[in-house]
């Protein structure tokens, strides 16, 4: 069996390579999860045991192959570059990703949402996630010093793949986001983030997604509305106004451009446009 020291020790590995803090614990997690399943020492894991769990994963705990690709990357990374041991997770094919298309509000439905959060710094939130197309991991962090309210830019810090881009924000949210922080200011409120809580500090990611989910009940919104989706619903509305598709991976902060193409699929006012050939004839 693995001891907790030498999940501390992986953690550690996993820092200095720099992955998120979510993506340690899901590491650690789905390692340790492993071990429990194969019982044997760490010396004694053949390539079959891999095999063998994820099998198990895949018939008996029917995990989607997002989770299995998760799964296996953990487990690649403990034994290639944590015990130098490849051949145990060697020509182990990770699962092809399913081909989901994302959640995407209307414009109709955005302007519902946003009308249905009455507190003015949650209703600024979602704004700025529309607005921007920032995760809401970087939401949450996102500090005032990275925000130039002239230029109507922010600078995302070490988003994810550790790479800083540069997102818009728009001239409305700017204007009532500055009377906003003036409100917060007469509060005696002193925050370096861009959304705090009453003390100061940052607001969390669960705060963001409970939001979201009493605004769509409210709104009476039917779809499952997370900041992921408003992010999409971002990227698609940018697509469907004939902004340049290479922009909006910048804008997005995806490294490959086929990230970004999944947009070109589902944008179904784009579709709309389209004519029946049967309309055409005669």
């Amino acid at each position: 069996m693995l001891t907790e020291d030498a999940i501390d020790r992986f953690r550690q590995e996993l820092i200095v390579a720099g992955y998120s803090r979510r993506t340690i614990e899901a590491y650690c997690e789905h390692v340790r999860e492993f071990f429990k399943f194969v019982k044997k020492k760490v010396e004694e894991i053949e390539r079959a045991d891999i095999i063998a769990y994820m099998a198990y994963l895949k018939e008996d705990k029917n995990a989607s192959n997002a989770t299995l690709a998760l799964n296996l990357s953990a487990l690649k990374f403990f034994f290639e570059r944590f015990l130098h041991k490849k051949e145990v997770v060697e020509d182990i094919k990770s699962p092809k990703k399913e081909k989901k298309l994302p959640t995407v509000l209307t414009r109709e439905e955005v302007r519902r949402l946003l009308e249905a959060i009455g507190k003015e710094r949650d209703r600024l939130i979602v704004e700025f996630i529309y607005s921007s197309g920032v995760r809401v991991s970087e939401c949450v962090k996102m500090k005032l010093k990275d925000v130039n309210f002239e230029e109507g830019i922010a600078k995302v810090v070490s988003g994810k793949g550790a790479k800083d881009r540069i997102v818009i924000l728009s001239k409305q949210w700017i204007e009532k986001y500055k009377k906003y922080l003036e409100k917060r200011e007469r509060r005696g409120i002193k925050s370096e983030y861009l959304f705090c809580k009453g003390n100061g500090s940052k607001i969390s990611v669960d705060t963001v997604q409970r939001i979201l989910r009493n605004a769509r009940r409210a709104a009476g919104i039917s779809k499952k509305v997370t900041p992921h989706s408003i992010r999409h619903s971002f990227a698609t509305h940018l697509l469907e106004a004939g902004e340049n598709i290479r922009k909006i991976q910048e804008l997005l902060g995806h490294a490959n451009l086929s990230t970004t193409q999944i947009y070109t699929h589902i944008s179904l006012e784009e579709l709309k446009k389209v004519r029946s050939p049967l309309d055409e004839l005669k």
